[in-house]
């Protein structure tokens, strides 16, 4: 999506902005171009306009080294667009226009076997909730199909639920999406704020426990300033955060603490290191405005 971030905190609701930059972001994009940057070759797949935002982003897309060969260009399209309002600690909200986003209409007339094309050459395939969020039924049952191909053939797939309720028509349809997808997810990425709001789980480790009794193998709870709890090969572990930070704004927290663990991890480091990896590149991030910062 195209982000409108201020240039300071405030907004609706306190003093209006008076400078705000255009970016662009959306949290399985914000991933992917922190991957890239961390040196893992990445692809990235949606669906955009014909407009020329959309060819402005895919131009940027391209500068982070993020290939878009299989980005689909529907006509008569436009990408979705969201606002941030930061407060004064750099917490942040989001304000959405995407009802006719181009994103949502990416498996539309497609079927599973162009998907499963699309993706067969990954190593690693990586979802959120977000997306299955905005998907018709048709187009999760199409992805749901072909991951379940794409494990069959030996492919790893990792998904962070990130739960958003305006996205949803009740937290029933949300659970009930999410029970299915589960069942074609080797490492699971959870938030325990949104797990919380959800699920209404008391502690990081009844987040932990729930994905644990689903059957996913590897689980990584984020919990903010309290670090992250890890799961994996029947270990567990409390990794905490190296040192205390003060964020500036909190955009793309856990999608960057997402990049650098799955980095660490498709280097073939071990669970725990690779979630100090996370720390650190989220610890970075949050010092700077918007979801994709300069330098990192």
């Amino acid at each position: 999506m195209l982000e409108l971030a201020p240039e300071r905190a405030g907004g609706v609701g306190a003093a209006a902005p008076t400078e705000v930059g255009l970016g662009y972001g959306g949290d399985t994009l914000n991933t992917a171009i922190y991957l890239a940057r961390l040196g893992i070759e990445v692809e990235y797949l949606t669906a955009l306009g014909d407009d020329p935002y959309s060819d402005w982003m895919l131009a940027q897309w391209h500068l982070h080294r993020v290939a878009t060969s299989h980005v689909r260009r529907l006509p008569n399209r436009l990408p979705g667009v969201y606002a941030i309002h930061l407060d004064a600690s750099g917490e942040r909200r989001f304000y959405y226009w995407r009802q006719q986003s181009a994103a949502k209409s990416l498996f539309v007339d497609v079927d599973v076997d162009a998907i499963v094309g699309w993706l067969v050459d990954a190593e690693l395939i990586y979802t959120s909730g977000i997306s299955l969020a905005i998907y018709d039924e048709i187009s999760r049952a199409k992805l749901l199909d072909a991951l379940g191909e794409l494990r069959r053939q030996g492919k790893k797939v990792a998904f962070d639920p990130n739960y958003r309720p305006a996205l949803w028509k009740s937290a029933a349809a949300a659970k009930k999406v999410y029970s299915r997808f589960l069942s074609q997810v080797d490492i699971v990425l959870p938030t325990f704020e949104d797990e919380q709001t959800l699920y209404r789980d008391k502690t990081p480790s009844h987040t932990l426990d729930r994905f644990d009794k689903g059957g996913v193998d590897e689980i990584v709870v984020k919990d903010g300033a309290g670090g992250c709890m890890v799961k994996c090969q029947g270990e567990r572990h409390l990794v905490p955060v190296p040192e205390a930070i003060t964020p500036i704004d909190t955009t793309a927290a856990g999608d960057s603490f997402n990049a650098g663990y799955l980095a660490a991890r498709l280097s073939q480091t071990p669970p725990f290191e690779a979630a100090l990896a996370g720390h650190r590149l989220a610890a970075k991030v949050i010092q700077r405005r918007g979801a994709i910062v300069t330098t990192c």
